[in-house]
């Protein structure tokens, strides 16, 4: 567009619009360079993310989950089901890779979402991801106890200390374990960053050997007794196609973890580099081990004798070795372990990035001189999160932890979209440099320097103009390729809406089994019609140049655009719809805190509340001349 607005504009028509401003309000990249007292130690190479990944995600459910998902959806066919799940999870691990390497800054999903969409889906992305670790955080913790209990013989042979009680009167069971372990995982992250990973890459190592175990020796069991569990008369999909893929979409979470790589952005010694490569060979790792496990448990025991609470200890049993419960035990512990580490070292970084971005009180900004962590933000994350887990059973909010990841799931696919068609022209600027830019060095500056700028413009025009400027509307008419790029940008906006809208009426109505089939089928023809009208816009029309300079260039480059993003964008949705009113309900409260904290506090102290924007075209220039750091 060539000009600057500012973001406070007076009137009574333009003040109705206020608000609607604020929540699709853009920061800048890398908006927290230059506070040095914000700054996170950056000390991570390749394999400490590595570590974070795999530890972040193989938690216990892999020991639990072969099972349930075997006996009722897949059968033999679970290391498909496992296959399918980890490619599904790869399109968005591709994704987190691009904006990961491209705005290496803490905060993740929430710092990807308010840089390409906005503040207020921004807000709700952290606010949600805020209530998915703390709830993961205490879910994790109340599970090691068991674990722990079988390996002491019985949950009578715990000490009383760290043994479940039930409080007198009240119908509440306190667990002490669970307290005591999340303290002390909060106190190693405390330490430092690459103290805390290296740790959480041991007990990683752990857990990975147990499996490994399992898969060699089992493999042993199943040459010699022929692979019985293959040898079905109901073949390898008793419950067909349709079994098969309900039984990725119930193992698909098993894959949610790889995410907190993308939250150690800012601390990656080469986050171009290690980012993607740590996103990556994580999940592949996690996926290679996930379908080895279930191609040997399925071959010990047939599939309908599998024990749903124990399925691999009690395969081992069934073959006379009753002491792999007790490796497998350690294994469960390992892996609960290095998850809750993995639940908890994410929260503070988002906190912390909404602070910086004064959405959040400061207090949660302040980075420890000596370590270089967010300590009190890590503090005030286990100190809830430990609450929790000793008062609590969160089991049953379990499922409120899938919605954060989901949605900040869906849109960081829609923002690599965003990324590449409709990139961020303008920058934000401080309000104390909007006099200076009028300034005649300005002026001059923008003279001499008129052959690299986006588009020529005298030194006799402002650089400032109000949206309605008639010199703007001049321009535009006379410059006929200005115009066209303008056209691109629209038709891609307006793409990326029909494409988001598309998959959802077609989610929605593949999930909504009650309704008539004639309403079913009219809302997937809409639906399937708006995502087909926005793939062939966006695989017809070319992708912006803008997207080169946008960011760090350099790293990971997201492939098979537009395609690749949007089925990322229907997998997660139809994931979304599919997890049940009761679950929708409970975060809808939680949302609707969330709405109220940010009316009442983030919309009025962001930094973005009293800063004005000017296109990209002169943002060096000005940074130039002015000493700001732009980037």
């Amino acid at each position: 567009m060539g000009f600057m607005v500012d973001t406070q504009q007076e009137g009574g028509e333009q003040h109705q619009w206020s608000c609607i401003r604020n929540l699709v309000r853009r920061k800048q990249v890398d908006s927290s360079n230059g506070k040095a007292e914000h700054q996170l130690a950056k000390a991570l190479t390749f394999p400490h993310l590595i570590a974070v990944g795999v530890g972040s995600t193989i938690g216990a459910g892999v020991y639990i989950l072969v099972g349930t998902v075997a006996r009722e959806h897949s059968g033999p066919a679970l290391a498909f089901s496992f296959l399918i799940a980890g490619v599904s999870a790869a399109l968005s691990a591709f994704c987190y890779a691009e904006l990961s390497s491209r705005f290496p800054s803490a905060g993740s999903a929430y710092h990807y979402s308010y840089i390409c969409i906005g503040e207020g889906v921004a807000w709700l992305i952290g606010w949600a991801l805020i209530l998915e670790y703390t709830i993961g955080g205490s879910t994790v913790a109340r599970g090691i106890s068991p674990n722990l209990a079988m390996i002491f013989g019985g949950e009578d042979c715990l000490p009383a200390i760290l043994a479940r009680h039930q409080i007198p009167g009240l119908d509440i069971v306190v667990d002490p374990c669970a307290a005591v372990l999340v303290f002390v995982v909060t106190g190693l992250l405390c330490i430092g960053v690459k103290e805390s990973t290296f740790a959480q890459g041991i007990i990683t190592t752990v857990n990975v050997f147990v499996m490994i175990f399992v898969i060699v020796a089992g493999s042993y069991l199943c040459f010699k007794t022929g692979w019985a569990g293959y040898q079905l008369p109901s073949g390898y999909f008793p419950y067909g196609v349709d079994g098969m893929l309900a039984g990725s979409a119930t193992v698909f979470f098993a894959y949610i973890g790889f995410d907190s790589v993308a939250s150690m952005a800012e601390e990656v010694k080469n986050p171009q580099r290690d980012l993607p490569l740590g996103i990556g060979l994580s999940l592949l790792l996690c996926c290679l081990l996930y379908m080895m496990v279930s191609v040997v448990i399925v071959g010990l025991v047939p599939y309908y004798a599998m024990d749903p609470d124990t399925p691999i200890s009690s395969a081992f049993a069934t073959h006379g070795i009753q002491w792999a419960a007790y490796l497998i035990a350690l294994g469960a512990i390992m892996a609960l372990s290095s998850t809750l580490m993995g639940s908890i070292l994410p929260q503070p970084r988002i906190l912390m990035a909404m602070a910086r971005d004064g959405l959040l009180p400061s207090f949660f900004s302040d980075v420890n001189q000596r370590t270089q962590v967010p300590v009190k933000g890590t503090i005030s994350t286990g100190f809830c999160a430990a609450l929790l887990a000793f008062f609590m059973d969160v089991s049953q909010l379990a499922g409120m932890v899938s919605v954060g990841t989901l949605v900040a799931f869906t849109m960081v696919a829609v923002s690599v979209l965003i990324l590449r068609y409709v990139p961020p022209d303008e920058v934000p600027l401080p309000s104390s440099l909007q006099e200076r830019i009028c300034s005649a060095p300005f002026l001059r500056g923008e003279e001499n320097s008129s052959s690299h700028v986006g588009t020529s413009i005298s030194s006799k025009q402002p650089l400032l103009f109000e949206p309605g400027d008639s010199t703007v509307e001049k321009k535009e008419a006379s410059w006929g390729w200005v115009l066209s790029k303008e056209n691109r940008r629209k038709f891609a906006g307006w793409s990326i809406m029909f494409i988001c809208i598309g998959n959802f009426l077609i989610s929605y109505a593949a999930s909504s089994l009650l309704f008539p089939g004639l309403l079913r089928y009219s809302l997937c023809g809409v639906g399937g019609f708006l995502l087909l009208f926005g793939l062939i816009v966006l695989s017809c029309i070319d992708q912006d140049d803008a997207r080169h300079s946008f960011g760090h260039s350099g790293g990971f480059i997201c492939p098979l655009v537009p395609l690749l993003p949007i089925l990322c964008i229907l997998i997660n949705m139809y994931l979304l719809v599919n997890l049940g009113a009761g679950t929708w309900a409970r975060v809808s409260v939680w949302l609707f805190i969330g709405v109220l904290v940010y009316v009442f506090y983030g919309r009025r102290h962001s930094s973005l509340a009293n800063a004005f924007y000017v296109t990209t075209a002169h943002a060096d220039e000005i940074g130039r001349n002015s000493g700001y750091s732009l980037a």
